[in-house]
């Protein structure tokens, strides 16, 4: 039989060692714990540029960052490498590549980097800008996520203004964008070539041609028309001078183009006279005279005739100087097919028919300050037939 006393050693005695055991155990699990948490390395990792302090049993960086859910391209930057073990005190560098669209010259490619700003993604493409080429963004600029960076390679370029010509440089834009880039202002009747919407290319020939129209007011004489008047008291082939005639004037108005400076186009817009010509009257002597004659066959027939031999010079109707018409009022620019000498009228009398050797039947139809005694020009409509003709010794019939 137990005593009450001794039953409650007992029950006191069990408690106790119960309490003993729970705390052990207790003990045991927190000096594990602890022993696990001693066995971590502290590392510092930098994600993206912001740093943080862990502590981790990952054996490599590789591991370090799956932890934090990292998964790491082949373009990122991570220092030092994945493989490097982990010690304590570690610092690990982790960036993020962005993905950027690199155009040059319009040829796209796309790029994971971690350069900071344009010029270092440029440096790691080994592309070099010159003097002349174009970048947008600015090489200073930060890299972003899905950002483009366009490059234009300059070339040389002729430009030729007015005339002038040089070399420039340009990249691939339109004619008109180009010539606003060298500042160069065209003019409203401006010519360029090629289309100011054609695309500029390397070792093209860029032309603008400088037009303008302006006017020109000249005063030109007016040639005096030569009026024969038949005189019986004269001798035949003698002329007297009735009245020596005025030349006029006129105040012409042109409407003149000029190209990069150069006159190619003249356009007669108005005709002002300001004084009017005067008629050159000549008094053509008819009467008979004893001057010996020969007489001539020609077709049948039997004219009196003189001849003799005279020096003979061409001329046009657009000679320097010319008016286009004869001193007896010949339109010869009207008129080309006609068969024209202008004569000095003591030789030959004005309105006479001659027969000129090597050009054939003629009117003594003009006059000349340069035709004197016996010498004769005989008219072209071309210059050419005119400069064959040259200056030569001919003979001369005064037919009637």
């Amino acid at each position: 039989m137990i005593l009450p006393n001794m039953k409650r050693i007992s029950d006191s005695l069990r408690k106790n060692f119960t309490v003993t055991a729970s705390s052990f155990i207790a003990f045991s699990a927190t000096t594990g714990l602890a022993g696990y948490e001693i066995a971590k390395d502290d590392v510092t990792l930098t994600v993206n540029g912001k740093k943080q302090e862990i502590r981790t049993h990952a054996k490599t960086v590789k591991e370090v960052l799956q932890e934090q859910n990292i998964k790491p391209r082949k373009e990122d930057h991570v220092y030092p490498s994945l493989d490097t073990p982990i010690t304590d005190d570690l610092n690990i560098v982790w960036e993020a590549s962005k993905k950027v669209t690199l155009i040059v010259d319009g040829k796209k490619q796309e790029i994971w980097t971690t350069a900071k700003n344009v010029g270092e993604l440029l440096n790691s493409q080994h592309i070099t800008l010159g003097k002349h080429d174009k970048i947008a963004p600015s090489p200073n600029a930060e890299i972003k996520k899905g950002m483009e960076v366009n490059v234009e390679k300059a070339f040389p370029v002729q430009l030729n203004v007015g005339g002038k010509q040089k070399q420039v440089w340009a990249t691939s834009t339109t004619v008109a964008d180009f010539l606003k880039q060298q500042n160069v202002k065209l003019g409203e009747l401006d010519r360029v070539e090629p289309s100011l919407q054609e695309k500029v290319k390397e070792g093209m020939i860029v032309k603008v041609v400088k037009v303008q129209k302006v006017t020109d007011v000249v005063e030109e004489p007016i040639d005096f028309a030569v009026v024969t008047r038949r005189d019986a008291q004269l001798p035949k082939g003698e002329q007297r001078v009735i009245s020596p005639g005025e030349k006029g004037k006129a105040l012409k108005r042109y409407e003149v183009v000029l190209e990069n400076g150069k006159e190619v186009s003249r356009k007669l817009i108005e005709t002002k006279l300001m004084k009017a010509s005067k008629n050159r009257i000549v008094a053509i002597g008819t009467r008979s005279t004893h001057a010996r004659s020969v007489q001539i066959a020609s077709r049948g027939q039997r004219h009196a005739t003189k001849e003799f031999y005279v020096t003979a010079t061409a001329y046009t109707a657009y000679c320097e100087g010319c008016s286009g018409t004869t001193s007896t009022g010949i339109d010869l620019r009207a008129n080309p097919s006609a068969k024209v000498i202008a004569v000095d009228p003591r030789i030959i009398p004005i309105g006479s028919k001659v027969y000129v050797e090597g050009y054939g039947y003629a009117i003594a139809g003009d006059t000349g300050s340069s035709i004197n005694g016996y010498k004769i020009d005989v008219f072209f409509p071309k210059k050419s037939d005119a400069f064959r003709w040259g200056k030569k010794r001919v003979k001369v019939k005064i037919i009637q």
